[in-house]
């Protein structure tokens, strides 16, 4: 073999295993996707809605919103997110999160097969953000339905989904 021959079945070679790397990049993405038809059937249900704790100095008022994930598929899976805004009798209150995104997987709750698991999180409501009427009648319990919506996020190692949602108590 001469020198240009050897250049060129080096080039073969190199050009081979590039194609070889994106064959396998492919194979990757498409065996995660597998997972998101299953992901995509968590429930969601806001569950509670109940004051902590008010503050009549800085006119707030701390919420907790209990939201309660089932799992119907077979796949296990945990939530790391869900961003959502808090409505009490059809006025908007704000937005929230509950995030578990600065825990690694293992420390998060595992959502298997038909689990149903309370997730909870604390809101803070300012007086200033919602009209005086709406606040007093959180703080009096005189609120016939709170509602949520959002976007809940289910991941297992391999794949993510979000699926929007729309909740009332």
């Amino acid at each position: 073999m001469n020198v240009i021959e050897l250049g060129l079945q080096n080039k073969m070679v190199v050009y081979g295993a590039i194609v070889g790397m994106f064959a396998l990049m492919g194979v990757i993405v498409w065996y995660a996707s597998l997972d998101n038809p299953e992901l995509e059937q968590v429930e969601i249900k806001l569950s509670n809605v109940e004051i902590l704790d008010v503050n009549k100095i800085e006119n707030t008022a701390k919420l907790q919103v209990t939201f309660l994930v089932k799992n119907p598929s077979e796949k296990t899976f945990t939530v790391p997110l869900i961003g959502y805004k808090l409505f009490a009798d059809g006025q908007l209150l704000g937005s929230g999160q509950y995030s578990t995104e600065d825990v690694s997987m293992p420390g998060r709750a595992v959502f298997y097969s038909e689990a149903e698991i309370p997730l909870k999180n604390i809101f803070v409501l300012n007086k200033s953000n919602v009209n005086s009427e709406t606040y007093q009648a959180i703080l009096d319990g005189n609120i016939t339905s709170f509602t949520a919506e959002g976007v809940i996020t289910t991941e297992t190692s391999w794949s993510m989904i979000e699926k929007e949602f729309k909740t009332s108590t």
